[in-house]
Parts: C-alpha cells; structure tokens; sequence
C-alpha cells in the first residue's frame, strides 16, 4: 500500500456519488469528476497495476474539466445538457473518429464503461468468499465491461496483469473503512450510489444511440 493515501476512505468516496443526481435525476459533472478523482486514488493506492486504467481515466478526466472550464461551460453542467448542446450543434463522431475525437459524449462515455468496471468489481468483492482470487473476480468483471472495446493484445496484456493482484483482504483493507467484514457492509451501503448513477447515464446514452460511439 502507498503510504501517501493515509487519510483515503473509499466509503466517502463511493457516497460522494450520491451528490451526482439531482432532483431531476440529472448527473452533475463537477461531482462526477470529483468522484472519480476519488476512484483514481484508490487504484493508484493498489499499485500499478491498474495504471492502464487510471492513467486513461485521468486524460478523461482532464478532457471534462477543460470543457468545464471552456467558454461553452454552461452546456457542460449536467450530463444531458451536455449530450443535447454536442448533438444538437454536431459536434460528436457518430460513425467514425474525425472532426470531434475529444468530444464531451465520447469521453465521458469512456469513464462510464471504467465506471460500470469498477462497480462490477468491487460488488464481486463484497459478494464473494474470504478465499476467492481477486484476479478471477477482477477478470470476470473486465470481460463483462471494458474487454469488449479493447483489441486482443490489450485484453491479453490486461488478464495477465490481473494475475499479480493481492487479495481480497488486501482489497478490503485499502479501502481504509476498518477490518474487512465492515468494508463489506459499507460496500453493500454505498455501492448502489455508483450504480444509480451508472443506470441514469446508461439510459441516456441508450436513448441516443451513443453507446458506441468511435
């Protein structure tokens, strides 16, 4: 574990999703972007193995908040104001990369396939037996997310990374929440933050045909 994260609580960090959704059930991006930050130092906290996922993660990241910060700022408040200004002014490939690779849509898109990764993951944590091996889990939860947008090589690379995980008590106790057994409560409690927040943006995206976008 890396010492710089003393003071890290996954717990707060997986609730911090909850301030996502409005009373419209909109997803707010200043809140999701803080949150994954919050997601980033967890897995940046487990070593480097998941670099392949966090570094990609965090030019999203940096993607968002220029777009937040741009002079279209105010289309880039909530997630659906955003999908209706870059779709309404065309400003996102639909069928192939070109004039708008960096487009809000696309990258976000991005972070919510990591996201549903993620969530997958740490439900399998929660669920599973004190001897189950994290690199099954963490690969039945890749192969059921993001393995679907990554080529071969990659897919190959990312399993065989998987193998050096520690285990799930090493998991359990990063997330700085106490023993393991209250981390798997807090699991249970604030897991269905993340995926509410998934689901609301999945729709979405689903509603617009932009679930795979180039």
């Amino acid at each position: 574990m890396d010492d710089s994260e003393t003071g890290f609580n996954l717990k707060v960090v997986l609730v911090s999703f909850k301030q996502c959704l409005n009373e419209k059930e909109e997803v707010l991006l200043d809140p999701y972007i803080a949150s994954w930050k919050g997601l980033v130092r967890f897995l940046n906290s487990l070593g480097a193995i998941f670099s392949f996922i966090s570094k990609d993660v965090v030019s999203k990241l940096q993607i968002m908040e220029r777009l937040r910060g741009g002079p279209q700022h105010e289309h880039y408040y909530t997630l659906q104001a955003m999908v209706a200004h870059e779709l309404g002014s065309q400003l996102v490939d639909l069928e192939r990369r070109s004039h708008h690779p960096e487009s809000g849509c696309r990258t976000l898109l991005r972070l919510h396939r990591a996201l549903h990764w993620l969530q997958l993951f740490l439900e399998s944590l929660r669920t599973s037996p004190e001897d189950a091996r994290t690199s099954v889990l963490c690969t039945d939860s890749y192969n059921a997310s993001l393995a679907a947008y990554h080529p071969w090589i990659v897919r190959r690379a990312v399993t065989v990374a998987f193998c050096a995980l520690p285990t799930r008590k090493v998991f359990l106790e990063a997330m700085n929440v106490g023993p393991p057994e209250q981390a798997v409560q807090m699991l249970g409690e604030a897991l269905p933050f993340i995926e509410r927040v998934y689901d609301v943006s999945q729709k979405l995206y689903a509603k617009h045909s932009l679930l795979n976008l180039p």
